[in-house]
């Protein structure tokens, strides 16, 4: 299954959650899109439930089935809670980190942006977006005119969402550290990441 490059806004309606940010605000209509969209009520098996919790982390960190998978084996063999090393990978992932400190407005710009060879980690540039970053790492913007200049405005932006602790901003020259690895209780809530934990367990 491809990665998802289609309308933020369906998304959140298809599963009621601010999964993905919108320019449009607010959601005015308060049901799935489609047709049936107000006419869906159905009982939702138990294999359902767990594929509607994998979908919808897949799609906040817009990554394909094959990339979601292999996240998800490797967290398996890390050892511990599988769950909670599961949303640490996708936490670390660079396309993530340059999102949460706020250098880009959404995951998919992030991801756009590394792609386009506007980042640096350590003084050497990185253009993979699923590069693992560790702690100590610094992330930082390119030194050249474009890439700060798109940088700055997304910064500017974003001075509203809060950096979370496990990683140092320093905005002013756009870079930032991993301080540490996110703890449990500042990884992602949105999503019942054990019901994803089963599914995959089948």
């Amino acid at each position: 299954m491809s990665r998802y490059t289609g309308p933020t806004t369906k998304i959140n309606r298809r599963f009621n959650k601010a999964l993905l940010p919108t320019s449009k605000g607010e959601e005015r209509k308060p049901y799935p899109p489609g047709v049936h969209g107000q006419t869906r009520g159905r009982k939702v098996s138990e294999y359902g439930q767990g594929l509607a919790e994998k979908q919808q982390l897949r799609f906040m960190y817009g990554l394909n089935e094959r990339q979601f998978r292999l996240a998800f084996a490797r967290a398996k063999r890390l050892g511990g809670v599988a769950g909670e090393n599961f949303l640490r990978i996708l936490e670390t992932r660079l396309d993530n980190v340059i999102y949460r400190l706020g250098f880009a407005s959404s995951r998919a710009a992030a991801r756009q942006f590394v792609g386009h060879g506007h980042v640096r980690v350590n003084g050497h540039k990185v253009d993979i977006s699923s590069y693992a970053v560790q702690t100590g790492d610094e992330v930082a913007v390119r030194d050249r005119a474009s890439s700060k200049q798109l940088a700055t405005r997304a910064a500017e932006e974003n001075q509203s969402r809060a950096v979370p602790g496990w990683l140092a901003a320093s905005p002013d020259q756009l870079r930032g550290t991993v301080v540490r690895e996110p703890a449990k209780e500042e990884l992602p809530t949105e999503v019942n990441v054990q019901v994803i934990v089963e599914f995959y367990s089948r």
